[in-house]
């Protein structure tokens, strides 16, 4: 794409543009720890791998025991347990309700009408603002006995090895996450660790603020951020990417989440003066950040995450310090609606009761990206002809790559695969293509909102200048190694 940028939804008429752009992710941001990027691809090869632990006795005796699973889940006419880690209550608690109808709406109004091998999916929430994402897991996997882990996020790292011996012993659970912050882009997508992710790598919303930042024309820039995993690897991202464009940062603000005031931060970003802030927070904190500089009398570019889309941000922002502001926006990704999966999604979101009219419209970052992620989940698991974590992560790929039919929608990519045919999934957030890491290739963008509260017409980032960034700012991950290498042969003997 030759110009530098272009205004307006994404349009994807062919695999072959779209492939172009999903560069942008492909590329790891946070390369491989204690091991190598060719690793990490090799071992997620689709055609020639089905378990990275396969070396292994326990996870031999695991595969061979697959045959087996199979068999016995397409039998079944058990309910599939869908487990998901949801937000009720903590930093997070305004976002619940809706990322829980995002997961619901799928299964019910799509996937249950014909089930993958005929077991209905029943979904359960368990909250983990208040016990923990690691105790909420385990929950899910030792009492509810789920066979899909939905939105492993933040805190994964934490329980990470727990996972790895729970899906070397039990072939499950299947693990598409909306959202998880932390994980590392060589993580996931193979039967070892089976994990797909539906959005972009916290670091690549980060990176995206600054090249909006650049796009603007700011030369400097202060970054805020709460004390939260992903946002912090965000900000990490947006200070190295304002770096390598040679925008100078003057200050990065690192605070605790939930404050109910940030007048001080304000008056700090009033003192510095900077063209534009790049926010990684939460919509009520960025909100409130925002409200209060504009009562200090400032006026400046605000260029936050993916969470400001959610209504509490304007909710708590209102409208009138919109206005004051040189611009507010969010750095997130594009979706695809030129295509019959978008013809086929946004009128049953925003026409089912309990959805649109509850959540707001069928653009939102987290309605489609989950629609998809779950689609995608399921077509895996026909494609597979099980709930096997070891069959079902090579599925994944199998089923959103060429070779195969094109086809844009659950029920019309079923029918084909019960056929026997080979598929292409292409959804509303493009391609259907994930890394090597199982993280979805998406095409960044930043969104402005508009004087009354409405979000604008969605602006392309140039991907070329992204690739060119990631280049620059990718990093190794840390390797803590907290445990002997060799105590889990599954695990690399990392932190993660």
């Amino acid at each position: 794409m030759e110009e530098k940028e272009r205004t307006g939804r994404m349009r994807i008429r062919s695999k072959k543009f779209a492939s172009g752009l999903i560069l942008l992710f492909v590329l790891a941001l946070v390369a491989a720890a204690c091991s190598s990027d060719d690793e990490a691809s090799d071992t997620t090869a689709a055609d020639d791998t089905t378990t990275t632990a396969a070396a292994t006795d326990e996870t031999t005796t695991t595969a061979a025991a697959t045959d087996e699973t199979t068999t016995t889940a397409a039998m079944s006419s058990e309910p599939v347990i869908v487990c998901e880690l949801a937000y009720f209550t903590g930093e997070f608690a305004a976002y619940g309700p809706s990322l829980t109808a995002d997961v619901t709406f799928p299964i019910t109004e799509v996937i249950n009408n014909d089930p993958p091998l005929g077991r209905e999916w029943q979904i359960i929430s368990e909250d983990i603002g208040t016990p923990g994402e690691a105790q909420a897991a385990r929950i899910c996997l030792e009492q509810h006995n789920a066979e899909i882990l939905v939105s492993q996020a933040h805190g994964y790292r934490q329980y990470r090895d727990y996972m790895l011996e729970y899906i070397a012993e039990n072939d499950k659970p299947l693990g598409p996450t909306v959202h998880g912050g932390s994980i590392p882009g060589n993580l996931g997508g193979v039967g070892s660790e089976p994990l797909f992710r539906a959005q972009g790598l916290d670091e690549g919303l980060g990176m995206t603020g600054s090249l909006e930042a650049q796009r603007q024309g700011a030369t400097t820039v202060v970054v805020f951020a709460t004390q939260v995993e992903g946002f912090q690897l965000a900000a990490n991202a947006a200070v190295a990417t304002a770096e390598a464009l040679g925008i100078e940062v003057l200050d990065r603000i690192d605070v605790p989440a939930e404050q109910p005031s940030y007048g001080a931060e304000a008056q700090r970003i009033a003192g510095l003066n900077p063209d534009a802030v790049i926010v990684q927070a939460g919509s009520v904190e960025s909100a409130t950040l925002i409200k209060q500089s504009a009562e200090a009398g400032l006026s400046l570019a605000w260029i936050g995450e993916t969470g400001w889309i959610q209504p509490e941000f304007i909710d708590t922002l209102g409208t009138e310090p919109i206005s004051s502001q040189k611009s507010i926006g969010y750095a997130a990704f594009a979706y695809n609606d030129d295509t019959p999966a978008w013809e086929f999604y946004q009128p049953l979101w925003d026409g089912t009761p309990g959805f649109g009219d509850e959540f707001g419209d069928a653009t939102d970052q987290y309605h489609f990206s989950t629609y998809d992620l779950m689609t995608h989940t399921a077509l895996g698991v026909v494609k597979a002809g099980s709930y096997a974590a070891s069959a079902w992560a090579p599925a994944m790929f199998e089923v959103g790559d060429p070779p195969g039919t094109v086809c844009y929608s659950y029920p019309e990519c079923k029918a084909l695969l019960d056929a026997g045919e080979d598929i292409d999934y292409e959804g509303v957030t493009g391609p259907g293509t994930y890394s090597a890491g199982g993280v979805n290739a998406l095409v960044q963008s930043y969104t402005p909102f508009n004087a009354d509260g409405t979000v604008g017409e969605a602006i392309l980032l140039d991907p070329t200048l992204a690739l060119d960034t990631l280049s620059i700012i990718a990093v190794q991950a840390e390797c803590e190694n907290p445990n002997p290498a060799g105590t889990n042969p599954a695990s690399p003997g990392c932190e993660w």
